[in-house]
């Protein structure tokens, strides 16, 4: 029962004490006196100046009722206090406020689960109140807290625990929307409130039972779901949350998150991490996603010694947050993400290597696998984010992606890499190479480039085509494929997928343009290195199906998108120079690696026979093709790449016509206007400078070129032959010479790099053109009659009178195993 006056008493009461007392009733069942209840409304509207001691005696009163547990007479009070709140709005409210709230308090203090609510009830109400002044000295830190401390309750009861969770979701929604739209009262950003706000609502968002795992934004929760489901209710709050946050702000909101889930283990599995931070990255605006990327880099490198399964969760929770931001601005972040992520596949490799050895040694036990396999998922989820990462990049930022990660494989005998493997040994780097290059695969996948050039410049294409990422047939495998990403501009490697023998390729409707100048100029500067590469990567004994198909795809490849007249030739050269290799096995190839090199060549000249149109050259290529089906089929790719294929014991004693002949190739192609006289010179792969670095056995024994301009139809007598045999010891003594001007050196150092590099025919063509010249030269001075040699054998007999000058010198220059220099 309130406390009652005498008349007397209450006549010197003050009025607004008198309108006050007059809305309790005797009996608190009977509810709020509305009659009385206008007129303290009324009083209060014409009177605002009054407000805060209506106020200060209604929270007065129910401070002394919240004591003496009369909930009845709390309820009235609370809902007068509702009513006067939403009726005023004059700027004497302020202090009338301040009394509210203090009322609030009071009821949230209270151990009453039904006054906590009430409470609740009564901040959400004043906190949809939009004040027309801001009120700066006013602060909401015991809310915070209080409605934090609620959304973790643990009351017994499961309604009465669900009803205060949701009741202290909704006070820290009213917080959220009362504080954040102020910019100059941010005090709710600061981090001793985010670390409160942040895992309150995580913690009840933990009770969705199924999470999810769209690539799209989740859908808004119904109104239902918000008022009966607390984490609906909380998810909806953490998003308003973010939504609000701005710039300066942004890090302390994202920053609990991780603490929330580093405390509750809540990376391995991960399913919750990952759905915060999509809801995170859909929250924010779209200019502030590089913030929460460079926040989870961060905490990658923090969590650099934690388990596995831990680094992994976290990378993959980086791989969802890359695939929302690359939609729109990433920002600076770029490199950033992709040196973190290469830093920690490093450190994966390193540990997995060190996990080896020490298994190696005899200390292994049963975590030993278990823990490899754990690096594995690692690697596997940097790999699965670089690539995501990157084929969502403009081209501009994916040209320099690909050359920051081919930066990044090591190469044996070179200090180009800027990857630290000093720890990781020959078995961590060969896995470190395998991984970046996996990486360097995503990246690459579907990049179009509108040149050649663009897509392999020098300084990509030579590390890339190293021969210390041609040791591993793993290795050789992924260098293809990555060349074939970048090369495939018309999207024509699906249909050349499988060697095989194509009997119409017209069926497969190639896509090809004409050749620009462009792509020429790189043929020319560039392609002895292609051909090379394809060359020594037949030959290896390690080869398995997958090689041989990706060789065919490379030859395929640069047949439709870089070759004319000239390249075609050299290809041709190229695939007869493999099948002489096949059939001499100079490298003692096992009989299967040299039926499967016979098996691509025909595959090739089937496809580039149909490709120029030649009828000649496709009916060669056709009858060998039939023949060999019906008298050597296991050189055929459909055969050999079989299982159980019956092999021969050796190819020395095959009939020719199994074989594709030079000559008649060169005749049919000639007849069509082609200029042959190339093929009649044997393919040689060139010799680069990386042989001298690269651990594998040198291509090149002995390079030896004769010029030999003698004749040979004169009686042996009357031959005065003058040989001179320069040797690379020679040259070399000749080179350090003290007495040598620089000029001098660097001219010899070009004539032998000359020889090491250029092509044959090239080399060919200009000592014929030094022997025309000195022959002109000698006619010139001695006025000698010059007789046209009988035969075309390059014989030259120069006759003066009665004298025979045959003392042309014979040039031979012999350079034993170069690559060793």
């Amino acid at each position: 029962m309130p406390t009652r006056v005498c008349c007397c008493c209450s006549a010197l009461r003050p009025r607004y004490k008198r309108l006050v007392d007059n809305i309790f009733p005797e009996d608190p069942k009977d509810g709020l006196v509305k009659a009385d209840m206008e007129k303290l409304t009324f009083y209060a509207v014409s009177a605002p100046e009054k407000l805060d001691r209506i106020g200060s005696y209604l929270a007065e009163r129910l401070s002394r009722d919240v004591v003496r547990h009369r909930t009845g007479y709390v309820l009235i009070a609370m809902e007068a206090l509702d009513q006067l709140l939403m009726a005023c709005h004059s700027q004497s409210i302020k202090p009338f406020v301040e009394s509210f709230l203090h009322m609030v308090a009071k009821l949230l203090e209270s151990g009453e689960p039904k006054l906590q609510v009430l409470g609740t009830n009564s901040f959400v109400k004043f906190a949809n109140i939009e004040e027309d002044t801001p009120s700066y000295h006013r602060r909401y830190d015991f809310f915070v807290s209080r409605f934090s401390a609620m959304c973790h309750s643990y009351h017994s009861d499961p309604e009465i625990r669900t009803e205060i969770r949701i009741a202290g979701i909704r006070g820290i929604q009213g917080v959220v929307r009362k504080t954040v739209n102020d910019e100059l009262r941010a005090t709710i950003w600061e981090p001793q409130h985010m670390d409160k706000i942040v895992p309150s609502l995580l913690f009840n968002m933990q009770k969705i039972e199924e999470a999810d795992s769209r690539i799209g934004p989740p859908p808004s929760p119904s109104a239902a779901d918000k008022e009966e489901n607390p984490a609906v209710l909380a998810e909806n709050c953490f998003r308003e949350l973010l939504g609000r946050a701005s710039f300066g702000n942004m890090n302390n909101a994202v920053r609990p998150v991780f603490a929330h889930l580093d405390h509750h283990k809540l990376w391995d599995p991960n399913e919750f991490a990952v759905h915060c931070f999509k809801i995170i990255m859909y929250s924010i605006q779209a200019q502030y996603s590089h913030h929460v990327i460079q926040e989870i880099l961060g905490h990658l490198d923090a969590c650099k010694k934690d388990s596995p399964r831990v680094r992994a969760g976290i990378i993959q929770v980086l791989l969802e947050a890359v695939a929302i931001a690359a939609k729109g601005s990433i920002g600076p972040t770029v490199l950033e993400v992709f040196n973190t992520l290469l830093k920690h596949l490093r450190f994966s490799v390193e540990l997995e290597a060190n996990d080896l050895q020490a298994g190696s040694t005899g200390n292994a036990n049963l975590d030993t696998s278990s823990k490899d396999s754990d690096e594995k998922i690692v690697q596997n989820a940097v790999i699965q984010t670089i690539g995501f990462f990157g084929s969502n990049l403009p081209d501009y930022q994916r040209s320099e992606i690909m050359m920051f990660i081919m930066g990044k494989v090591p190469v044996f005998g070179t200090s180009t890499h800027t990857l630290d493997i000093s720890q990781l040994g020959d078995l961590g780097t060969r896995r470190i190479q395998i991984m970046l290059l996996r990486s360097l695969l995503m990246v690459t996948s579907g990049y179009k480039a509108k040149t050649i050039v663009t897509a392999l410049p020098g300084s990509f294409l030579d590390p890339l085509l190293s021969p210390s990422l041609m040791e591993d047939y793993e290795l050789r495998q992924l260098v293809l494929e990555v060349m074939h990403n970048l090369m495939d501009r018309h999207d024509n490697r699906a249909k050349l997928r499988g060697i095989r023998i194509i009997p119409d390729v017209a069926d497969l409707k190639i896509k090809r343009e004409k050749i620009c100048r462009q792509d020429t100029s790189f043929m020319k500067k560039n392609g002895q290195q292609l051909y090379r590469h394809i060359y020594l990567g037949c030959k290896e004994e390690d080869n398995v199906h997958k090689n041989y198909e990706l060789l065919y795809t490379s030859l395929a490849l640069i047949t439709i998108e870089l070759a004319n007249e000239e390249v075609v030739i050299d290809l041709i050269r190229l695939a007869i120079a493999l099948q002489d290799s096949a059939i001499i096995n100079e490298d003692n190839l096992p009989m299967f690696h040299r039926c499967g090199i016979m098996a691509l060549v025909a595959a090739y000249l089937n496809f580039v026979s149909q490709m120029i149109a030649v009828p000649a050259f496709c009916q060669h290529v056709s009858k060998v093709i039939e023949i060999r089906t019906m008298e050597a089929p296991y050189f055929l790719p459909e055969h050999i790449f079989r299982d159980k294929c019956m092999l021969p014991k050796s190819l020395e004693k095959h009939d020719k016509n199994l074989y594709f002949l030079t000559n008649k190739i060169a005749e049919s192609l000639g007849g069509s206007g082609y200029s042959v006289e190339r093929l009649s010179v044997p393919y040689v792969p060139q010799v680069t400078d990386e042989d001298r670095l690269s651990r594998r056995k040198s291509i090149v024994d002995t390079v030896s070129i004769q010029v030999d301009i003698l004749p040979n139809s004169i009686p042996s007598d009357d031959v005065v032959s003058n040989t001179e045999e320069i040797t690379f010891e020679a040259l070399k003594k000749a080179i350090d010479t003290s007495g040598m001007e620089e000029q001098e050196k660097e001219k010899r150092r070009l004539v032998i790099e000359k020889f090491q590099k250029a092509p044959f025919e090239e080399i060919a063509a200009q000592c014929e053109s030094k022997a025309n010249l000195l022959h002109d030269r000698l006619a010139q001075i001695l006025e000698l009659t010059i007789r046209p040699p009988p035969s075309p054998s390059g014989t030259l007999t120069i006759t003066s009178g009665h004298a025979q000058y045959q003392s042309v010198p014979v040039y031979e220059m012999k350079f034993p195993d170069l690559c060793v220099y």
